[in-house]
């Protein structure tokens, strides 16, 4: 596992259809890519395959929306380690602040309690979606919110 620096955020930017435009030092650095290889790429080339594709939905259903998403997030680096972050991505508006022209991610070292709490949250969905499809993970998050008496918004916080 590659450790994120601590007081460090990895920076990307992408266009609205998640095309990397920028990266910086610290997410160039932890990912293993150059910018090169990042920018002009669909930022999904640093998905782990451990993520479920429940969270992704959650994500740009959210983003899509004009609203923030916080949440944790297992990367691939290219040399095939993985690193863990707490992402927080944002909407980019044009000049006229009305529509959505890319997307803005700042991601953290998350708490250590919070990945293994995200985790096993995570596995339980992946298997989910493996039996039943994005549909079944999608039940089993809403089932742990209803559950939990918060919004996915509200949960994240509490891992």
């Amino acid at each position: 596992m590659i450790e994120v620096p601590d007081n460090e955020f990895l920076v990307s930017k992408t266009n609205e259809k998640g095309i990397i435009t920028y990266a910086n030092t610290t997410f160039i650095k932890v990912s293993g890519y150059t910018e090169e290889e990042l920018v002009g790429k669909n930022h999904n080339m640093v998905r782990h395959p451990d993520m479920p594709r429940t969270i992704f939905k959650l994500l740009w259903d959210t983003i899509k929306e004009g609203k923030e998403f916080w949440g944790y997030v297992k990367n691939r680096a290219k040399n095939g380690d993985y690193y863990w972050v707490f992402a927080h991505v944002t909407p980019s508006y044009d000049e006229t602040g009305r529509r959505i022209i890319g997307y803005q991610s700042d991601r953290r070292k998350p708490r250590r309690e919070a990945v293994e709490k995200a985790e096993a949250l995570y596995r339980k969905i992946l298997e989910a979606e493996k039996i039943g499809g994005m549909q079944a993970g999608e039940r089993l998050l809403n089932q742990v919110l209803n559950e939990s008496g918060m919004s996915y918004e509200e949960f994240v916080w509490t891992l």
